[in-house]
């Protein structure tokens, strides 16, 4: 029975993934130009950061969303690897546990290209370039939750990834006009 409600749970969060998985997938797809240098510009305007400012805001929705639902299924996860080590669950359940667990990895991996395009933005975009400052980071602070996930240790890998939010947060804080 618990594993069945787990499973009813489990549902949301799958559809969560999809839907971050189309995501990463549209923002690794853009064309890669190589734009010349700019010529130095007067002082920016808000206009000029409110995209920046948009898509610091995309990222905290998608990570607040992702770690809503990955504290009920990592701890799934977790009584599941325990049932499976007590051998009170099924292969069948065994299986899905080690789906769910490459799902979440996938998911983590599909954050962690959002936050990297989200950080060479803000390096190579000269009226972002002031906010690097409080993005920066946010790659490897990804990397390290992607590792977490790799090592089994999802719940603290959802840890990490509120580091992610904080400053993504902080970022759009010292945004002027948000």
């Amino acid at each position: 029975m618990k594993l069945n409600k787990f499973f009813a749970r489990l549902l949301p969060f799958l559809a969560m993934i999809a839907v971050l998985t189309i995501s990463a997938s549209a923002q690794r797809n853009r064309n890669r130009t190589v734009k010349p240098k700019p010529t130095p510009t007067p002082a920016v305007s808000v206009q000029d950061l409110k995209p920046g400012a948009e898509k610091v805001s995309i990222q905290i929705k998608n990570a607040s969303k992702f770690l809503y639902n990955l504290g009920g299924v990592a701890k799934g996860i977790e009584d599941i690897d325990r049932a499976v080590i007590e051998r009170k669950a099924s292969r069948e359940v065994a299986d899905k546990n080690v789906k769910f667990k490459k799902d979440v990895i996938q998911s983590i991996r599909n954050l962690r290209a959002g936050m990297i395009a989200l950080e060479i933005e803000f390096r190579t975009k000269p009226e972002l370039r002031p906010f690097l400052v409080h993005i920066q980071g946010i790659s490897d602070i990804s990397a390290t939750a992607e590792d977490q996930a790799l090592a089994g240790q999802f719940y603290e890998s959802g840890k990490t990834l509120l580091f992610v939010v904080e400053k993504l947060s902080d970022t759009l804080a010292a945004m002027p006009g948000k």
